[in-house]
């Protein structure tokens, strides 16, 4: 059985390791794909690619687009984008320069806590763009926490003292930016969004569909058994294409393996990925 992986991220984001790295990986642990989804940006994608000619494994270009939503976290995944396409590499430069803001009030919020850090040696730490794990390691190299956990529970999770919103795209807007670049918009992990009852989670997932959504990534890392049956239903139900991808991050989420997920929970088989080509091929 041909094995995939549909959601992961390098060092063009959050993750710890290179394009190459990850997919020369992917390839040690008998993948037959994988597909490079970054948050907010694509470059990555083409090392990924050349990777994938080297090492046999097929290289999805993706992407992940931060979406706003007013209860949890929305996350839009866009597979087989142009990632050449000048109007998607303008909006998610946006995307970037809304980071970048974001990043310099985490600096000031730390510093007004007490913990002396600069961007630049936070920056220094990421190969590409900053995120909140690389504040976190920071936190961690100066001792002022232990570990990623505790930075996050303490000061850089939602909610905490020096957590910052960043600028987003409604959902309308990213899922029509990953449409105009020929791409697939997947909802990336729905209980994300902290809807409990299955009624409003499927009329949710209903109004994203109705915006042009094709599919709801319905295998993860961290899912229960209920969630992913409950998923597969939905996407039954409302015609839409079953992904499932393990989130991988490398070193920041050390319990998520390429592939395997958390506790060898993710067999995600490459018959997924042949029906969204075919549904590619035939849109």
């Amino acid at each position: 059985m041909k094995r995939i992986d549909l959601h992961t991220h390098t060092t063009a984001s959050d993750g710890s390791y290179t394009p190459k790295e990850l997919v020369r990986l992917a390839s040690s642990l008998g993948l037959s794909a994988v597909a490079i989804t970054d948050h907010d940006n694509i470059r990555g994608i083409e090392e990924g690619i050349k990777a994938g000619d080297k090492y046999g494994v097929e290289v999805v270009p993706g992407v992940e687009i931060s979406v706003d939503f007013n209860i949890g976290t929305m996350h839009m995944l866009g597979y087989y984008i142009d990632y050449h396409n000048s109007t998607l590499l303008e909006r998610l430069a946006f995307l970037q320069s809304q980071r970048d803001i974001r990043n310099t009030k985490i600096v000031k919020r730390l510093n007004d806590l007490g913990m002396e850090i600069t961007y630049d040696e936070v920056k220094a730490v990421a190969d590409g763009q900053v995120g909140r794990p690389h504040f976190a390691e920071i936190l961690s190299k100066k001792g002022f926490v232990k570990d990623f956990d505790e930075a996050f529970d303490r000061f850089l999770g939602k909610g905490k003292p020096a957590y910052v919103e960043k600028g987003r795209f409604n959902p309308e807007d990213a899922i029509g930016l990953i449409l105009n670049t020929g791409g697939i918009p997947v909802l990336a992990h729905p209980p994300y969004l902290y809807i409990s009852n299955y009624n409003d989670l499927r009329k949710t997932i209903s109004g994203l569909k109705s915006s042009g959504l094709m599919g709801v990534e319905t295998y993860y890392s961290t899912y229960t058994q209920e969630q992913t049956e409950n998923l597969i239903k939905i996407s039954n139900e409302l015609g839409l294409l079953i992904t499932g991808g393990s989130d991988f991050h490398g070193k920041i989420k050390p319990d998520i393996v390429l592939g395997s997920g958390m506790n060898n929970n993710l067999n995600i088989e490459y018959t997924l990925l042949e029906r969204i080509k075919r549904y590619l091929h035939e849109r």
